[in-house]
């Protein structure tokens, strides 16, 4: 697909932009790691967060190569549903901490909705680009603008909030 060519500046830098964070989030949850324990919610929650990162990495990578965009399509579903799913699980431990600790609600299910904000734009990015429709790029850039900004607000939990 030549359309996914014109993108091959944006995939390099959203590819470094996104190993980047995901350092940032792994150093936070090393520093933090027996404070994130004492939470039920926040492992899930940090690796989902990194999952959506390296979601992030090996998307752009994978458009950097040079494939058809069926083959682009499958590799953007297919990671996105990954990343999907762990973003579920850390949406469920979110709802059972809340049960537990007396979150308030709220905080949950702004995570469920961050989440598939996030995550679901892959998911019909995906299938456009299987189905041959350049629109796909502008979703796969939602998505990337989404995870990059979540995953900052993610790693600022993790590293200063968990601290109050």
């Amino acid at each position: 697909m030549r359309e996914v060519e014109a993108w091959h500046e944006f995939f390099v830098a959203a590819a470094g932009a996104a190993a980047a964070l995901a350092g940032l989030v792994i150093v936070a949850i090393s520093v933090n790691v027996e404070r994130i324990l004492k939470y039920p919610q926040l492992p899930p929650r940090a690796a989902a967060t990194v999952a959506a990162l390296v979601l992030v990495l090996t998307v752009s990578l994978a458009g950097l190569a040079d494939q058809t965009a069926l083959a682009f399509g499958l590799e953007v579903l297919g990671l996105g549903a990954v990343a999907w799913y762990l973003q579920a699980r850390a949406s469920l431990a979110g709802i059972r901490a809340d049960r537990q600790n007396r979150r308030p609600r709220s905080e949950a299910i702004v995570e469920v909705l961050t989440g598939q904000v996030q995550l679901l734009p892959f998911l019909v990015a995906g299938a456009l680009l299987i189905a041959g429709l350049p629109v796909a790029l502008y979703l796969l850039l939602a998505g990337f603008l989404a995870v990059l900004v979540l995953s900052m607000t993610n790693a600022w939990v993790l590293l200063v909030e968990i601290l109050r």
